[in-house]
């Protein structure tokens, strides 16, 4: 997927429309990006991985934890049949696998394999490969500004879902 030139900053209007609530606008904003964002960035995984797979990966290999496909449904806000076909799809390719939890064996956790973590790192590696296209359109600085503001904003709602 390539990338159009950037619009200067000034001429750009905002998702919202006139009157919207600027909370309204501001989730707006963050839902389109998370959108674009998606689409460029599984565009360059590796064939056959998606961004939900990936996701996945990653977020087990953050947590250093095991976490049984319901924990993950939570965490990813999605239905347990979704999270289920997910982890099915990632244990058919040998990225993860169902470990029976110690003291209750009818409980399974998953777990990334080795071939799951150099999946992620490929993941990482086709990441900043995008760095050339987007680099035109946000400076070092600019993201070193936002991204403080997106990480407090994300552990809020995080935490007022719980």
């Amino acid at each position: 997927m390539s990338v159009g030139k950037s619009p200067e900053i000034s001429k750009v209007q905002t998702a919202g429309l006139k009157g919207d609530q600027p909370i309204f606008t501001l989730f707006t904003e963050i839902g389109i990006i998370a959108q674009l964002s998606t689409t460029l960035f599984e565009s360059a995984l590796p064939k056959g991985m998606t961004n939900a797979q990936h996701s996945v990966l990653n977020h087990l290999i953050r947590r250093e934890e095991t976490q049984t496909i319901g924990e993950l449904a939570s965490a990813f806000q999605v239905t347990q049949p979704t999270m289920s076909s997910t982890i099915r799809k990632l244990e058919d390719k040998g990225l993860v696998e169902l470990r029976p939890q110690p003291g209750d064996r009818r409980v399974r956790r998953v777990a990334v394999t080795r071939a799951g973590e150099l999946a992620r790192d490929a993941g990482l590696d086709a990441a900043r490969g995008l760095k050339d296209e987007l680099g035109p359109m946000i400076s070092k600085r600019e993201i070193d500004t936002v991204l403080p503001i997106l990480s407090e904003l994300r552990a809020k709602l995080d935490a007022a879902r719980d």
